[in-house]
């Protein structure tokens, strides 16, 4: 009996060595991907300066695992299911994962644009920040410019600022799912103030999607 016992505590103990020394090579492996596409970021803006080009890598390479990690140990089911003040429907699970994910200590988003602005321009900060975002500030304006006639340099300019934010914000949550509706809080104030100042944005929108229609039966 004593034997068989210590087998079995023995099975046990080796089932979860190797179960943890999995995970640690799960972790491992993650990190070493998070660095090789911080290199690859940093490596896009030709700086030609070891150090800096260091720095810069374990910055942003510390975030995206930063990220990761504190993604993958807060799961949904931490926000009770309930609904959205805002419009009285279920809160989804892409909700609730965003707002535990929000919940992030702040330094996490701080250390990665002071490590940025540290050793580069503000505009070779956005072009980091438009790497995490697969460039969707342009990718968005592009949008506006072809939908809203005339789209003057005052919209221009104020709807770019809308999306810049959303594109700081969005650095901090792992998936594009979540990316995309960090933005699309950021479209919707835009298109209320496009609407506040003149301009009506559903119909603006609506003789877009006619016109491309058109062109497409052409």
């Amino acid at each position: 009996m004593k034997i068989n016992y210590l087998k079995t505590v023995l099975i046990i103990a080796f089932t979860a060595m190797t179960t943890l020394v999995k995970a640690q090579e799960v972790t491992q492996k993650a990190d070493a991907e998070n660095i090789t596409k911080a290199r690859e970021w940093v490596s896009s803006l030709a700086l030609k300066n070891p150090e800096k080009e260091a720095r810069l890598t374990d910055v942003i390479a510390l975030h995206l695992t930063q990220i990761r990690d504190w993604h993958n140990s807060h799961p949904y089911t931490l926000v009770p299911a309930g609904i959205n003040p805002l419009d009285g429907k279920p809160l989804s699970e892409l909700f609730r994962q965003m707002i535990v994910d929000s919940s992030i200590p702040a330094s996490v988003h701080q250390n990665l644009m002071d490590g940025l602005r540290k050793d580069l321009t503000e505009a070779q900060v956005n072009t980091i920040l438009d790497k995490y975002t697969i460039g969707k500030v342009d990718f968005t304006m592009k949008g506006y410019e072809a939908i809203v006639p005339n789209l003057t340099e005052t919209e221009a300019k104020t709807i770019r600022a809308l999306l810049e934010k959303a594109r700081e914000q969005a650095v901090d949550y792992k998936s594009m799912k979540q990316i995309s509706a960090i933005f699309e809080i950021y479209k919707t104030q835009a298109e209320q103030y496009l609407n506040n100042n003149g301009r009506n944005w559903r119909q603006m929108y609506s003789d877009y999607v006619k016109k491309i229609k058109a062109q497409k039966n052409k």
